[in-house]
């Protein structure tokens, strides 16, 4: 069996570049929807879940570029709303537990998003009430439709620019990304 033997005593020097995570990536991925204009991510690992979602925007409207790897442009200029009711639509969020990050950025900037039950691996609880909780703090109403999804509205005006900032402050695990994609629209 390999084994990796650790020698103390020595000074340590190099550099690493470290590689993005994937959780972080998908809140950063999903933050560009509360924007027009053009994000550009870097250090987004290449992984079955970050494609996925990345998949799901295009699918939704957001044009979408890759220009190196680990690199990606995202500008939500024209969000298809009619898509996001759609069974593809449902389907494809289903199958991605990350999607539930989009209902922030969705209800600032629609007014309105539904989410079916989220998917995803099968390791442990993980809890979604936090991101729930947080959206009724901010005034948003949830209803459990009868086809396994949640509709949320929010009880303030849909095109306040206050709903997105708080968003921003609220979202778990807030990184200068996303905290410089929200503000700039506040």
């Amino acid at each position: 069996m390999p084994s990796f033997i650790i020698e103390g005593g020595h000074r340590l020097k190099g550099e690493i570049t470290p590689q993005g995570a994937k959780n972080e990536a998908l809140e950063v991925i999903c933050a560009t929807l509360l924007t027009r204009e053009t994000v550009t991510i870097s250090n987004i690992p290449e992984i079955l879940d970050v494609f996925n979602l990345v998949e799901l925007l295009r699918n939704m409207g957001v044009q979408v570029g890759h220009p190196e790897k680990g690199t990606f442009s995202f500008c939500a200029d024209h969000l298809d709303d009619e898509y996001m009711m759609s069974a593809e639509y449902q389907k494809q969020s289903a199958a991605l537990r990350g999607s539930v990050m989009m209902l922030g950025p969705l209800v600032s900037r629609f007014g309105h998003a539904q989410l079916p039950q989220p998917g995803g691996d099968k390791i442990g609880r993980r809890r979604l009430d936090t991101h729930f909780i947080g959206l009724q703090k901010l005034g948003a109403n949830f209803t459990w439709l009868k086809v396994r999804q949640l509709s949320i509205t929010p009880l303030a005006n849909p095109t306040s620019n206050n709903f997105a900032a708080c968003w921003c402050v609220w979202a778990p695990r807030l990184t200068a990304s996303v905290l410089t994609c929200c503000i700039s629209r506040v």
